[in-house]
């Protein structure tokens, strides 16, 4: 027995700590270790948000370029041979052509829901002159050609007038002018 009573062991970290301490630990451990517990979680938590959450919350948006630069040019054009009418870029067809009474409005409206003309001209009380497509080498792909015969189409129907000039033979003021000069008002809906 004296080599066990020889052997000294380093002191248990308890023993530093003072009685009061120890007491106070002893009789709180388990709330302690919850408190610890929730706010590591909500600590965890509120990175995670901070990081991940916050992140979705935020549209991945920025603002783009609306026209083109032909279109540009040929709106400024549209401007000066038609001071006395509006002219709208970039215009939803949706929002040109209604759907008529007694017809399917979401089955008809789906149909030109998801196309736009390049422009629309308006006489000054806002009703409808004519619609006006700037066509490009794109116009001459199979699937756009389909969704330029479908707008044509919504738009015939409707009584509207489009115009469609080709990129490569934009016209200038004049020709802008004597388009317009023979197009009749087109009648309105009630």
């Amino acid at each position: 027995m004296r080599i066990a009573e020889r052997t000294a062991y380093p002191p248990s970290p308890l023993s530093l700590i003072p009685a009061s301490v120890s007491t106070f630990l002893d009789a709180y451990w388990l709330p302690l270790g919850v408190a610890t517990v929730v706010v590591s979680v909500l600590l965890i938590w509120l990175i995670w948000w901070a990081l991940v959450v916050r992140r979705r919350l935020r549209w991945p948006l920025y603002a783009r370029r609306v026209i083109s630069a032909p279109e540009l040019q040929l709106y400024q054009r549209l401007v000066r041979a038609l001071p006395q009418q509006i002219v709208l870029a970039q215009v939803q067809v949706s929002r040109v052509l209604g759907v008529k009474p007694d017809y399917d409005f979401h089955e008809w409206n789906n149909r030109i829901c998801r196309l736009s003309y390049d422009f629309v001209v308006c006489a000054p009380d806002g009703y409808v002159i004519a619609a006006v497509e700037l066509d490009d080498s794109s116009h001459e792909l199979e699937e756009r050609m389909a969704t330029d015969a479908k707008k044509d189409a919504a738009t015939a129907a409707a009584g509207v007038p489009l115009i469609r000039w080709h990129v490569r033979a934009m016209p200038d003021v004049r020709a802008i002018q004597a388009a317009f000069k023979v197009l009749a008002r087109v009648p309105r809906m009630p």
